[in-house]
């Protein structure tokens, strides 16, 4: 009997375009050098110049973003800021985030306000502009590799059936919104699946699987609330924790991507194909 062959499709695509604020369900993206548009060129930064994110202050869960011709962003209790998509400002200040230092540009005093009072300590609002250039996983991978402000690659991908193998475990399932992807797989025949990959194509645009996600406390957020709770970083302990971690997901990088400036014509959207390469 011949086996069936599943088909792979990305079932889910998702920006955030302040680190460690909600993230964004879309239906479409446009590839750039650095990553997703507008994902993670907005971040919090502190007094000191220092990423905050939600290991700390789980609060930043609850600041929502929505992209119009602007970056509205929404929070409990506040009134609601916009700030235009592009740098808004001439300052700019070098930040921190994971040991790199990079070039940022600073907001309106007004918008530095709006963040200080929701989070309760002072902070402010940086954009990263196009001309910054910070490399992936601080420069392991060459100076081609440029990434925005997130940890350390531009992509997370998870299957469908790693979160439903863990949530079979759990006393009270979670969502994948726990765990911040970019891009979500449906049709894995079994779960994890995702680690054995080394290339695969999502529609026409090819990824090197460069290493497993080591997850933080972040996925022990609850993203509707902002409370933390052990669960369920506690049950993936008991089986996807080796080499001092505890990995979920698979970190990427696009193969040949060639011109590092601004937007390119290849774009991503829910239900394209995905063929593994190797």
């Amino acid at each position: 009997m011949n086996a069936v062959m599943t088909t792979l499709t990305l079932s889910g695509l998702y920006i955030y375009p302040i680190k460690s604020a909600a993230g964004i369900a879309i239906s479409q993206a446009q590839m750039t050098a650095r990553g997703l548009q507008y994902d993670r060129r907005w971040m919090v930064v502190d007094a000191q110049g220092k990423f905050m994110s939600q290991r700390r202050f789980p609060r930043l869960a609850l600041i929502k973003v929505a992209i119009t011709d602007q970056l509205k962003i929404t929070a409990p209790g506040m009134p609601d800021c916009s700030i235009p998509l592009t740098a808004c400002s001439d300052t700019e200040t070098m930040v921190e985030v994971w040991g790199d230092r990079v070039p940022a540009v600073a907001s309106p005093a007004e918008v530095d306000k709006w963040f200080t009072q929701f989070l309760g300590v002072t902070c402010q609002l940086v954009h990263m502009p196009d001309s910054s250039q910070r490399p992936t996983d601080h420069g392991k991978l060459g100076s081609e590799q440029i990434v925005s402000f997130a940890d350390a690659y531009p992509f997370l991908l998870i299957s469908s059936a790693s979160l439903a193998h863990l949530n079979e475990k759990l006393d009270s399932p979670v969502p994948m919104n726990r765990f911040r992807p970019n891009f979500v797989v449906s049709g894995c025949d079994r779960p994890h699946a995702e680690d054995d990959w080394q290339q695969i194509r999502i529609g026409d645009v090819a990824f090197s699987v460069a290493k497993p996600c080591a997850r933080c406390s972040i996925p022990n957020v609850d993203q509707a609330t902002g409370k933390r709770a052990l669960e369920p970083t506690k049950t993936l302990a008991t089986y996807r924790a080796w080499d001092k971690a505890i990995w979920f997901g698979q970190n990427l990088v696009e193969i040949g991507k060639g011109d590092r400036s601004g937007t390119r014509s290849s774009t991503l959207s829910v239900g394209d194909e995905i063929e593994v390469l190797a």
